[in-house]
């Protein structure tokens, strides 16, 4: 499919187009939280134009038994959840029935978190702005168990940067984040990946070199 006119290049100009419209945040000494593996590319540009210091936090869908890809929620690291009670009793699902998807996706949320934190300790940021950057997003949903269990661990304000997303989930966010940039926001959504003109998986290792670099940066 043929991308969109006003498509980004890729994460890396994402990152560089949300840094400048971040710059006014400097003076409260924010830190950076991308969400892997998508919104760590975007993240380190934004880290590294400001400065602030990156870090990461695991997010993973939570999906039905039947159908991975349906999301009924989210869980991050450390065990904070996120269910979509209305799109639970859509579909006809308990709780009950959720548990061996979410004791799952805890365990690779904590495996993941481990790899990366191997070479990027995690930043302290309570009382601290946060700003949580991903590459994009459709319902929203792992933004929205980020902006939470960011909030519940201590943060001051929390700050939303996300390169592309429709207009009713960014109306969602902006209720939930003290602050929303989104550099795209199509109203014939279809998929994130449709308003990059290159936008490949990113995987461990990148986001491996990325946190090592962002290590050697001043912030």
């Amino acid at each position: 499919m043929r991308e969109p006119s006003s498509a980004l290049k890729d994460r890396t100009e994402a990152g560089t187009e949300l840094a400048r419209q971040l710059t006014h945040l400097r003076a409260e000494g924010p830190v950076v939280l991308a969400l892997p593996r998508g919104g760590v590319p975007v993240g380190f540009e934004i880290a590294r134009w400001l400065p602030a210091p990156l870090d990461i936090l695991i997010v993973r869908k939570i999906g039905s038994p039947g159908n991975p890809e349906y999301g009924l929620g989210a869980i991050v690291e450390g065990g904070h959840v996120e269910l979509d009670v209305d799109r639970m009793r859509e579909g006809g699902y308990s709780l009950a029935e959720l548990r061996p998807v979410i004791d799952r996706e805890l365990r690779e949320a904590e495996r993941r978190a481990s790899v990366y934190r191997s070479v990027r300790p995690r930043v302290g940021w309570k009382k601290r702005t946060v700003i949580v950057v991903d590459d994009g997003a459709a319902t929203g949903g792992t933004l929205f168990a980020a902006i939470r269990a960011v909030r519940a661990q201590g943060a001051g304000r929390v700050v939303v940067a996300v390169g592309v997303a429709p207009p009713d989930t960014c109306h969602r966010l902006n209720r939930e984040a003290d602050e929303l940039h989104v550099l795209r926001e199509p109203a014939n959504f279809h998929a994130v990946g449709e308003y990059y003109q290159r936008f490949d998986p990113v995987n461990d290792d990148e986001v491996l070199e990325l946190l090592r670099q962002a290590g050697t940066v001043p912030s």
